[in-house]
């Protein structure tokens, strides 16, 4: 039986109650234990990880009938393109291993020894091979907040905004695992009053606290994916910062969208928290007004309690602040109408997919998502205790984003996401 916030089950290895992996939870991710060894699939479970290829070599899940070598893959897509049935079999037998009351793994020593590494020693890779990448623009806040910035409170959302989950085509090759450095973009921009275009590094880089999911089952090419059957096609979630230049996206996104001031780097967390542990936080979806097209219409809305946070450190070893707590529960757009808009010209889902959320704010300017919003482009400077400012960020600043949900004395969590800014290539580092 899967614990539950009714049925808590706890696990032989130490967690703290504030820990984001207790037994509960059990992401998936893939890690070297070295940065010389190859990498493998493992979960976390309070400060260690448990190397699953270990586990699956000593037969313990063999009742799942995985296929031969599941997870000693470098990525994840060997398991997350398996039925759902199975990987929730293998799951529980995963869970049951870490049960205080089981001693399979918990009295043999020199499988523990083995199987069960400190967190802090392994080093952490992207969970699976991203094929496709498409970032979305789901949150009515965000989306209104940008409009009144650029066109006024009287346009501030676009016509078909409320009628279909707007995305764009991102940039697979650039998405990287979090800690990885993030170059300081440089392109085209148009200074305010100028008639012609100037190149050089970006001003104005900002973050964009997002969710993003990865699809499982892949879907045949020329059959939309309804949206009653949409959630069957998603293995899990991750936290995504999706950096943007915001000085080089107004001149170059007309008529086509995002572009180059996108695609520089797309940070994700390296632990994948699979749906079965966000079931216990499933709660209602905004409601939606109007009501969308029949194909977009859901039996029952849906969505997750994920508490999120993001903090700025402003330069090396400078002041960290907390600049925004918001909730993935504000969005209008849920991550089954994006899936099911996204297949419904038969564009096919491939497994390891990445879909991303587009920035979360909530309704309060403590929930903005995003510098963009925070500083009202640039207009209100934040503010640092000790005195440092910043409209977007600088070069050596860092940005960390944490999600969690919140259950009776435990915590379903993805960690975080973090990525520090350098110089721009070319500059002096």
């Amino acid at each position: 039986m899967i614990p539950t916030p009714q049925t808590r089950v706890r696990s032989f290895v130490p967690v703290d109650p504030e820990s984001h992996f207790p037994l509960e939870n059990l992401p998936y991710g893939i890690f070297s234990p070295t940065p010389a060894e190859p990498p493998r699939a493992g979960v976390r479970i309070g400060d260690h990880v448990l190397d699953l290829s270990v586990i699956e070599d000593s037969g313990l899940l063999a009742s799942a009938g995985l296929p031969w070598a599941t997870f000693s893959q470098p990525v994840l897509n060997r398991f997350m393109e398996l039925p759902a049935d199975q990987r929730r079999f293998a799951r529980v037998l995963i869970q049951g291993l870490l049960r205080e009351d089981e001693p399979t793994l918990r009295d043999d020593p020199v499988l523990r020894a083995r199987a069960l590494l400190p967190a802090a020693s392994v080093t952490m890779r992207v969970p699976a091979a991203i094929r496709d990448y498409t970032d979305f623009y789901s949150s009515k806040e965000h989306a209104t907040n940008v409009g009144i910035m650029f066109r006024g409170k009287d346009n501030a959302l676009m016509p078909n905004w409320v009628h279909l989950p707007v995305g764009y085509h991102g940039r697979a090759s650039s998405v990287v695992v979090s800690g990885t450095d993030i170059v300081r973009p440089s392109g085209q921009s148009l200074p305010p009053g100028a008639e012609a275009p100037v190149f050089g590094p970006s001003k104005r880089v900002d973050f964009e606290l997002e969710m993003g999911f990865l699809v499982s089952l892949p879907s045949d090419l020329g059959r939309p994916v309804p949206v009653a059957e949409a959630m069957d096609h998603i293995f899990g979630l991750v936290l995504v910062n999706d950096w943007s230049a915001r000085d080089i996206q107004p001149w170059e996104y007309q008529p086509l969208g995002p572009f180059t001031a996108k695609n520089f780097g797309t940070s994700i967390s390296p632990w994948v928290v699979p749906l079965e542990a966000l079931e216990p936080f499933a709660c209602d979806a905004p409601v939606q007004e109007p009501e969308p097209l029949p194909y977009l219409r859901e039996p029952e809305r849906r969505t997750y309690d994920i508490n999120l946070e993001v903090a700025v450190t402003a330069g090396d070893g400078g002041e960290t602040l907390t600049v925004c707590r918001s909730n993935f529960k504000h969005l209008y757009w849920t991550m089954a109408q994006q899936l099911t808009h996204h297949t419904v010209t038969g564009c096919n889902l491939g497994t390891g997919d990445l879909m991303a959320s587009g920035t979360i704010s909530g309704s309060d300017p403590g929930s903005f998502g995003s510098l963009l919003e925070i500083t009202w482009r640039g207009e209100r400077p934040l503010e640092f205790p000790g005195g440092a400012r910043r409209t977007f960020l600088e070069d050596h600043d860092a940005v960390t984003m944490t999600g969690w949900c919140q259950g009776d004395g435990y915590r379903v969590g993805f960690g975080e996401v973090a990525g520090r800014i350098l110089p721009a290539f070319g500059e002096v580092r």
